[in-house]
């Protein structure tokens, strides 16, 4: 703690909403959909986080709406990562022409802001699944992260362990996936971290314009559009379900900074 506080701290608040979420996996205090008590009741013993517009337990519904965020974030950045690794990966250790082409086609999807480009792709999926919202997401973040993989191998490519290892008769694949790809993750992890609070924030900003999540499945950006109408009757509602947007944020953040001055 005293050497990395931040990477600490991070630990400790992602670790608690982890337990939560996969608590509401097994057990809410009330059902997330149950219509419980009276509409917007403040909050009390009975309900810690009051009640919403239709008298449901908002404490049980930021448990489950957290796991909803949580996962679309989650594969978001697998989906993204992956494929922007792969890119990056193959082009920043070939180069040559595939290089300029895959570049080329990557600042083409970057000029696109990513939030425009997930809502083009969402409209020609469907916005009635939560998997097209993941999909949609992931595509639209694989050029920063082929973006950053490129730099890392280039940077590698060249040094001494990398030669060595060529000369005694290591192929391309087991260069890039035993020599190098090890030594970028120093590079890679923070842009994991980054990646996902962008991916979490984007989920939310998604569900609060109405798309991409099911309507079913609780989700804190939908909770968040609710919640507006309630600002000043009924405040509660709005802090508990954004706290816990920001909470998420933050741990991971703080992790993704802490991991980046270990690494140092």
């Amino acid at each position: 703690m005293r050497k990395n506080p931040g990477l600490f701290f991070g630990l400790i608040i992602f670790g608690l909403l982890i337990a939560g979420i996969v608590t509401a996996y097994f057990w809410t205090p009330y059902d997330p959909e149950a219509f419980v008590a009276s509409a917007l009741e403040p909050p009390s013993l009975g309900h810690i986080f009051g009640t919403d517009d239709f008298g449901r337990d908002i404490f049980s519904r930021v448990m489950k709406g957290a796991g909803t965020t949580l996962a679309v974030g989650t594969f978001t950045i697998v989906i993204g990562a992956l494929a922007g690794l792969f890119a990056g990966a193959v082009t920043g250790y070939f180069g040559g022409v595939f290089d300029e082409i895959i570049m080329r086609v990557n600042d083409a999807i970057t000029a696109f802001p990513s939030i425009l480009l997930a809502l083009v792709i969402i409209s020609l999926l469907g916005p009635e699944k939560t998997s097209n919202l993941v999909i949609a997401l992931g595509v639209a973040f694989i050029p920063s992260y082929a973006r950053v993989s490129r730099t890392a191998f280039l940077r590698e490519k060249n040094q001494n362990y990398v030669t060595a290892a060529r000369l005694m008769g290591a192929g391309n694949f087991r260069i890039m996936s035993v020599h190098i790809l090890p030594n970028t993750v120093s590079v890679l992890l923070p842009a994991l971290t980054i990646g996902f609070n962008n991916a979490v924030l984007a989920e939310a900003s998604m569900s609060y314009l109405g798309i991409g999540v099911s309507p079913v499945d609780p989700s804190l950006g939908f909770m968040l559009k609710a919640s507006q109408s309630y600002l000043f009757s009924a405040p509660w509602y709005a802090v508990s379900t954004g706290l816990t947007v920001v909470l998420m944020v933050l741990s991971v953040g703080l992790i993704g900074d802490g991991l980046k001055k270990k690494g140092r």
